[in-house]
């Protein structure tokens, strides 16, 4: 199963990507964590130890490593380089594995409508084809703000991508762009994940504005989550609330 977390920046998609991640580990299934964002912190969501997050670096900041495998600096403009460079080992080199999640960091490049003609972007765009054809059990990609991305065509390949939302107006209409560019690149798998849910009226308002999206689930407001990353620590050990409704969550996705 691969799933796409999206949303608007700052309503929890990292905070969503780390309890599924966890709920799912936590009941034997092989996790595979991408963290796609250009300022990375999934590793800090699921509470990975200070001495490997150490050992975690972007792919797309590795320039050695793609002028290796692609044949050009990147950066580079002109000039001929390998546009589907060798990647099948990248995932198990450079992720690092606790409590049963093993997180890789892609980072993020300027890949433009179809794909960047870059060395760095060649990379990204041949590592994500090649975790669609990974046995991974299951595959969670912690996409960045915005809907970038999907105008980019990167996530065209998912069972589900699940859209996260605040109470608001502003995030939903966030979601309702969402929706657009991905019914566009064929993607209609959606689902709604209200965050920051405070009391019944405003997850009754995410579901009645919502933009044709069927609900998934709710998370309550916990400042909880605050303190869970001031500790350094998983959300999903410190807020039972939520790990409780990330498992429903999941239960509910294999289910359908």
């Amino acid at each position: 199963m691969k799933l796409a977390i999206s949303g608007k920046g700052g309503v929890g998609k990292t905070t969503l990507s780390a309890l599924l991640a966890q709920a799912y580990a936590d009941v034997g299934r092989e996790v595979l964590a991408v963290d796609a964002d250009p300022s990375p912190c999934l590793a800090g969501a699921l509470g990975f130890p200070d001495e490997l997050r150490a050992q975690l670096k972007p792919i797309a900041e590795m320039d050695a490593l793609i002028e290796e495998r692609t044949g050009a600096k990147p950066g580079s403009i002109g000039g001929f380089f390998t546009i589907n460079p060798r990647v099948d080992d990248i995932p198990e080199r450079f992720s690092v594995l606790h409590r049963g999640v093993r997180l890789l960091e892609s980072g993020s490049v300027d890949l433009g409508g179809s794909g960047c003609i870059c060395p760095e972007g060649a990379m990204l765009n041949t590592l994500f084809t090649h975790l669609i054809f990974r046995d991974d059990d299951v595959l969670i990609l912690d996409m960045y703000a915005g809907v970038e991305h999907l105008g980019r065509a990167t996530v065209d390949f998912v069972d589900a991508m699940l859209i996260v939302v605040e109470p608001t107006r502003r995030s939903l209409g966030t979601a309702r762009q969402i929706k657009k560019l991905a019914n566009d690149i064929g993607l209609d798998r959606l689902w709604l994940v209200g965050n920051k849910i405070r009391n019944e009226d405003e997850s009754n308002f995410v579901a009645a504005e919502s933009p044709g999206i069927p609900v998934l689930g709710f998370l309550p407001a916990d400042l909880g989550v605050q303190e869970a990353d001031r500790l350094g620590i998983p959300v999903y050990d410190h807020v039972p609330a939520l790990k409780i409704a990330a498992a429903k969550m999941a239960e509910k996705l294999v289910e359908r």
